[in-house]
């Protein structure tokens, strides 16, 4: 039951600039007793560092934070600990091989003396830990390993550790980004009860389908701008997409070449349960297929089902009218296939090796002569593609950690250019790059289009969606509930029918 007396936090004029960014403009909110506020906005509208602000991980350049109606500052995540906010991040921060119940308490744990030495007091902790995860409702193994136990588990552990600070305020970023369907239902269920016992909670999230489901009102904030505050019932899609969106975005004008008609790929009724439901489309040589969904719609699922990486459940694909009945990875390889993979540092490269090295290891066959690597064949093989894809390096030795993030991606789609791919898949591609590598990778993409290649564009920005793509389809819920070319498809409408609830499964 949300409080409609005094607010338990009050966030007042905060500003935060880093060097050339004003992350966080005269942003202010309430939060009560008993409630959850969603915290909106796109990739880079000052979620984040908001959340550090009231964590305690950063320090505003100004403004004030009030808490029970008395200013307060937090100079460490001790401090905002101290003062009855706690925060669970997107990414946990477990130790694998400790108990659960001494993560739970990590750092913290209750100590009693034997034969002149401190100990670890372990009946203290244990029953202390098995308080906080009572408040969840949960039963867990207190003595059991973290690193054994499933993500949906390590989770609960983790807001577990969160409550056994005894918050006022819980801030939950990105909590179910991680869990299958059907544990998110479990954890917004934990939400709500928590909430119930008086506990105020900022709850992050992309998921926007979730946010009618756990929160009592939504903020939004855009480009560090408040864009307001208001009850979450009142927040139709279509109102929740102008307010993250406005009218500021432009298409950046590319060149499109003409798709061609011969069909490269072909998806028919593919089915994974709880992540894809009767998914069927055809890519085209020469075209930009953008994938255009909210996290959690399945849209990775559905190029690794295709790729040979995940499962499916039901389901046809054909590669060139080809059936493929039981795609693997290095069958879909020899087929034309590459995969651009969400996590090019640990899926996509290795970053340890050259950059010859990288450009190369997805075509042996050309760099090597009875099982022996020819080196001046592979430096010249890389040369070429460094140069086709203008790749900034100083030098083929050089690792490909020490390359900046829009040339790292380069180095990906270089990988599988060498393979002579007919069809490259491309999961977030532009994730972790900067505008000006952006706009050189988009012409990369298109570029590779004008030769034939058939493209699958996945990200999580919409308008980069929109940018690249010759058409577009919409995934909400594993579904396709839209499908249409993407220079007739407006921004607002296709984010508004990416978060729409009801879609039939």
């Amino acid at each position: 039951m949300v409080s409609l007396g005094e607010p338990i936090l009050r966030v007042d004029k905060i500003n935060k600039t880093y060097p050339g960014v004003k992350a966080l403009c005269d942003v202010d909110f309430d939060l009560h007793t008993g409630e959850v506020r969603a915290l909106l906005g796109k990739n880079g509208a000052g979620k984040s560092t908001l959340v550090k602000i009231l964590s305690g991980a950063t320090l505003p350049d100004s403004g004030t934070i009030y808490l029970n109606g008395h200013p307060t500052a937090f100079n460490s995540p001790s401090s905002a600990f101290a003062a009855g906010v706690s925060t669970v991040y997107q990414e946990m921060s477990l130790i694998r091989g400790l108990t659960v119940a001494e993560n739970i308490l990590l750092g913290r744990w209750p100590r009693q003396h034997r034969l002149g030495v401190q100990v670890i007091d372990q009946k203290a902790t244990l029953e202390q830990a098995r308080a906080a995860l009572d408040m969840l409702g949960v039963a867990l193994d207190m003595r059991e390993i973290v690193g054994r136990l499933s993500v949906p588990e390590q989770q609960i552990v983790e807001i577990a550790k969160a409550l056994s600070f005894h918050p006022k305020v819980l801030i939950l970023d990105e909590p179910t980004s991680a869990l299958p369907q059907a544990e998110v239902d479990h954890l917004l269920a934990l939400v709500r009860r928590l909430a119930e016992t008086g506990m105020a909670i900022i709850y992050v999230s992309h998921r926007l389908q979730e946010i009618p489901r756990v929160a009592d009102s939504l903020t939004v904030l855009r480009d560090g701008h408040l864009m307001g505050t208001i009850p979450v019932k009142e927040g139709s899609p279509e109102r929740i997409a102008s307010m993250m969106i406005g009218s500021e975005w432009a298409r950046l004008e590319l060149e499109h070449s003409e798709v061609g008609k011969d069909v490269r790929l072909s998806v028919r009724h593919l089915s994974r349960r709880r992540h894809l439901n009767d998914v069927s489309f055809d890519l085209h040589a020469g075209e930009v297929l953008g994938l255009a969904g909210l996290l959690g719609s399945g849209r990775t699922e559905l190029l690794r089902a295709i790729f040979g990486i995940g499962p499916f459940d039901s389901g046809e694909i054909y590669v060139e009218g080809e059936l493929t009945p039981r795609p693997t990875p290095t069958l879909m390889k020899s087929k034309g296939l590459g995969l651009t993979p969400e996590d090019r540092k640990a899926e996509g490269l290795v970053l340890m090796l050259s950059v010859d090295d990288n450009l190369t290891m997805s075509c042996p066959e050309r760099i090597s002569w009875h099982q022996l690597i020819l080196t001046r064949k592979k430096r010249e093989i890389a040369r070429l593609m460094v140069e086709a894809l203008s790749i900034s390096t100083t030098s083929l030795e050089t690792q490909a950690r020490s390359l900046s993030g829009g040339n790292q991606q380069k180095l990906v789609i270089g990988k599988w250019l060498n393979s002579n791919v007919k069809i490259l898949l491309m999961d977030e591609p532009m994730r972790g790059i900067d505008i000006q590598a952006k706009e050189q990778v988009y012409k990369v993409v298109r570029n590779l289009a004008k030769q034939g290649i058939g493209i699958i564009f996945v990200s999580s920005e919409i308008e980069e969606v929109l940018t690249v793509s010759d058409r577009i389809i919409i995934l909400n819920q594993g579904c396709i509930i839209a499908e249409m070319p993407a220079n007739q498809a407006n921004l607002e409408q296709v984010l508004a029918l990416a978060m729409q609830e009801n879609v039939t499964q």
